[in-house]
């Protein structure tokens, strides 16, 4: 398995993006050419806005349902390491932490993310930042 790190941490689920995307888009593609080239212009309409509603909604529940699911996890994750490392309770000040930084947090080791919560409070960094600042990056590898 390849090293996790800021830059190939995205994951894909084929099934979905190389398989099911790809043949809506194809079919819609259809459906809308014959739209504008055959004289059933309604039926072909009625037809490309259900390929238009069935990507949307394979997109929608399959990212909705996982997603938040998984923050769930990652906050407990989160509060979880937070006391075992300070033996403090995080939900002291979590609220103080948008969704996007402590979801970036999840990245640090335990030897850097008391330093990391701490910049993110008092420097208010983005996601993206907290992400870049980590120098020993803990792939997460069963994400969603």
């Amino acid at each position: 398995m390849e090293i996790q790190s800021f830059k190939n941490h995205i994951k894909y689920y084929p099934p979905h993006h190389f398989v099911y995307y790809p043949i809506v888009m194809t079919l819609l593609a259809f459906s809308m050419y014959f739209t504008f080239t055959t004289e059933d212009q309604l039926i072909w309409t009625f037809i490309s806005i259900i390929f238009v509603v069935l990507f949307c909604l394979a997109f929608m529940l399959r990212q909705h349902y996982a997603l938040t699911l998984q923050n769930r996890i990652v906050r407990l994750e989160m509060r979880y390491r937070y006391f075992s490392i300070t033996g403090k309770r995080l939900e002291d000040f979590e609220y103080r932490l948008n969704d996007d930084q402590l979801f970036a947090l999840r990245f640090a080791p335990d030897t850097e993310l008391t330093a990391l919560i701490q910049r993110a409070l008092n420097e208010n960094l983005s996601g993206k930042a907290i992400k870049k600042a980590i120098q020993h990056w803990e792939g997460d590898y069963e994400r969603v």
